[in-house]
């Protein structure tokens, strides 16, 4: 029987999986502000300030918290400040909007970190699929990174990948 030679890993290509880039234990959890409007479409400050004060915070314990409205209401800018300071001593760190704007900004600082100029001339494949449903943004700022430095950029899986870009 003859041998079977894995010609994926001789070949030059190198596979970025964006996942493994995100720190272990990364969990975004999210925060509707709508659950405390007054009919859904008012925010009272008191009764506001009196939920923030009964709210169970622990349940961020260690998280990333996202905080939005997801109605058309209102929202002052005060009323996201005192989430900040509710949330503190739990949620690793609160960021506004939902988790896919929170993972792309964890990203976007993970992507400040790294060394682009290492892939410079080399055949490279962001991968596809993964645990984690990242948001197109993602996908979109590690191209922007890569482009300048890469001879042929291609998203998917080895075996099946789509070809984004070669250099001439």
């Amino acid at each position: 029987m003859a041998e079977i030679i894995n010609k994926v890993k001789q070949s030059r290509l190198i596979t970025i999986d964006l996942e493994k880039m995100l720190p272990e234990n990364s969990v975004i959890e999210e925060l509707d502000l709508s659950q405390f409007l007054f009919q859904g479409l008012i925010l009272r400050e008191l009764e506001y300030r009196k939920y923030l004060e009964e709210f169970n915070w622990e349940q961020f314990e260690g998280s990333y918290l996202a905080t939005h409205c997801s109605t058309d209401a209102i929202i002052p800018k005060w009323a996201y400040m005192l989430v900040v300071q509710h949330s503190s001593g739990f949620a690793r760190e609160v960021f506004f909007g939902k988790k896919e704007d929170a993972l792309s900004e964890l990203y976007e600082r993970i992507f400040s970190k790294v060394d682009w100029k290492e892939y410079s001339s080399k055949y490279v494949l962001l991968k596809g699929c993964s645990k984690i449903d990242l948001p197109p943004s993602v996908y979109l700022n590690a191209t922007k990174k890569l482009l300048p430095f890469v001879g042929k950029l291609m998203y998917g899986e080895a075996c099946s990948n789509v070809p984004i870009y070669r250099k001439k």
